[in-house]
């Protein structure tokens, strides 16, 4: 377990970095690169800055100026907000690297669950700028916690170790079995365990024969179709890890809650939060202490 910051700092920015020789070339913009603050340093400064819940930029930065050992230079709020808005697909690609060499995220057994993501308060979605309404913000309603929000739902695809492997942002009024099958559709042989919202054995029919990938969900309690207990114990264990991946999203990457003015914002910090937490979940296993649910020994009862 790394327990030093400035070791966790060092993991970080060496995984960036390697990263970003690879693809800097897809990232050119007109006029000098940045003297200070490279843009591997940059891309660090934001992951570790979500890892240690430092989810706005003022708290970030100010936070960042007690390390300049370090990193001596940092950008400006304005500056950093801007060139991260630039590179928020350069988070996407380190994660996807990441998951490349994560022997863990090859896993065949998956699980996918939803969360909300509030474009703004409740009450004030009426007068939200028309930005989010040219992104499909929309109203949903979020059953587990009985709330109403106005924005979006994130589907997440989770192996049973707990590692993120994709993720699809829909508008909140979308049906879950919707989201989830367009998230589906860009993996194959798979089998993936879902509650109710996403049942239906057609679209699992399709899914099978298309993809090679079984949709294993729990039936509507008004339907005929009953599981056997070992899918029930299987479905409850994959619960609890859901609950507690979604717990580490929301407690301590703050996923719910939306300081972005802008979709594009919105977009760039979930980009960073689930490249942070790809990392964290890395190095945990690298170092030998990957602290996980250990519920394979159930799905064979599936295979």
């Amino acid at each position: 377990m790394i327990d030093n910051f400035d070791d966790f700092c060092l993991y970080v920015y060496y995984v960036v970095d390697n990263v970003w020789k690879q693809i800097a070339p897809l990232f050119k913009r007109p006029g000098p690169q940045p003297s200070s603050c490279s843009d591997s340093e940059l891309l660090t400064l934001a992951l570790v800055g979500e890892c240690r819940g430092w989810d706005q930029e003022t708290e970030m930065l100010s936070n960042w100026a007690e390390h300049r050992d370090l990193f001596p230079c940092l950008p400006s709020q304005s500056r950093f907000n801007r060139r991260r808005k630039g590179l928020r697909e350069a988070f996407n690609l380190v994660r996807q690297w990441v998951l490349s060499v994560f022997d863990l995220a090859q896993e065949r057994y998956s699980i996918i669950d939803s969360l909300p993501v509030a474009a703004v308060a409740f009450h004030h979605a009426p007068r939200a700028n028309d930005d989010w309404k040219i992104h499909e913000a929309s109203y949903g309603k979020v059953g587990a916690k009985h709330l109403t929000i106005y924005g979006y739902k994130l589907h997440l695809l989770i192996t049973l170790e707990g590692v993120i492997v994709d993720a699809l942002l829909a508008p909140a009024h979308e049906r879950d079995l919707v989201a989830g099958e367009a998230l589906l559709r860009f993996h194959t042989d798979r089998i993936v365990l879902g509650d109710k919202a996403y049942y239906s054995n057609p679209i699992a029919t399709e899914l099978a024969q298309q993809r090679n990938l079984r949709l294993c969900a729990l039936p509507h309690s008004n339907y005929r179709a009953k599981v056997s207990p070992d899918f029930a114990r299987l479905f409850q264990a994959a619960r609890r890890l859901i609950e507690t991946v979604n717990s580490q999203l929301t407690q301590q990457f703050h996923l719910e809650l939306n300081h972005a003015h802008t979709f594009i914002g919105l977009y760039t910090r979930l980009a960073t939060k689930l490249t942070a937490h790809t990392l964290c979940t890395y190095f945990n296993y690298l170092l030998g202490n990957p602290d996980r649910l250990h519920i394979k020994s159930l799905a064979f009862h599936l295979a």
